[in-house]
């Protein structure tokens, strides 16, 4: 199991903490330092079954520097999206578990910590 995470992003802690009371096994990537390449996105995306918009903090300030809420959402623009997450990695959702079935989740809640956990 990994997690990748933000050690300042309050979520993150929690999942981290929720991870150690039930005994878990897993590494922590900060993404952020250890920032994921197009094609380690493209897996995580696969992993989780969404697409890169719907792995986008488009509230963040780089997100509206870039115009994000303006990019079309549809395959033809799915690279310009990758590309915008590996080179700005704070506007990845965090945290991301990927569970020991190989699928992953955005562990944002207790529910999909202990989702993961259950894989």
């Amino acid at each position: 199991m990994e997690i990748w995470i933000n050690p300042a992003c309050s979520k993150c802690r929690s999942a981290l903490h929720l991870l150690d009371e039930e005994g878990a096994d897993y590494t922590v990537r900060r993404y952020l330092e250890d920032v994921p390449t197009q094609d380690e996105i493209r897996a995580v995306l696969k992993r989780l079954g969404l697409e890169p918009w719907d792995i986008t903090r488009t509230q963040e300030p780089t997100a509206k520097e870039l115009g994000l809420k303006d990019w079309a959402r549809d395959a033809g623009s799915r690279e310009r999206w990758i590309a915008a997450l590996s080179e700005h990695p704070k506007l990845i959702q965090r945290p991301i578990i990927t569970a020991e079935d190989g699928t992953a989740v955005v562990a944002r809640t207790d529910e999909a910590v202990r989702d993961a956990l259950s894989r």
